[in-house]
């Protein structure tokens, strides 16, 4: 799930909720993805948990990505290196997008879920150990001009009480 923390997304202040009103009205659907496309400078804090070791990393990220049918898919650069295909469905009867990740060098692929609601977006997933169920997302909060994402990433035994493992902000620097 490495892939979640270069692609990390996410609550807008209540201070933005008048020129939210102004904005034009944000894509719905498959179309919500290109939100991702494009050049970002990510900034991440890494903190000492039982699920993650303390540390600071910058990345440059690029989603070069492209839409057909109902289809979007991003090609994930991290450095300069082709890392992993992103597939984006919608099932728009549902409300809800399907990721397909596809490593390079033919590993096999994984999927996972992603909600969206308003500017927070949410990747959850769980890894489970015998009888034992970690559960864990990455929450992204895009600010309202969609060119900034605060993000976290957390772990939970019980979906309730979440221990953060890491904290970021990504920005983009520019267009694919």
């Amino acid at each position: 799930m490495k892939i979640w923390a270069a692609m990390g997304l996410a609550v807008a202040a209540l201070a933005f909720a008048g020129r939210a009103a102004a904005l034009p009205e944000k894509p719905k659907g498959i179309e919500a993805i290109w939100a991702y496309a494009g050049l970002w400078t990510i900034q991440i804090e890494r903190f000492d948990t039982a699920q993650s070791k303390a540390g600071h990393e910058t990345t440059h990220l690029r989603n070069a990505c492209w839409k057909d049918g109902g289809y979007v898919a991003c090609n994930q650069y991290v450095d300069g290196e082709s890392k992993v295909l992103i597939v984006f469905t919608y099932n728009e009867k549902e409300n809800s997008y399907t990721s397909y990740q596809i490593p390079q060098g033919g590993g096999a692929a994984g999927s996972g879920k992603l909600t969206i609601e308003g500017n927070v977006w949410t990747f959850p997933w769980e890894v489970k150990d015998g009888d034992k169920t970690t559960y864990f997302r990455v929450v992204n909060v895009f600010n309202t001009a969609a060119d900034r994402i605060e993000y976290r990433q957390e772990f939970s035994a019980d979906k309730e009480h979440w221990t953060v493992t890491a904290r970021g902000m990504e920005m983009k620097t520019g267009k694919e």
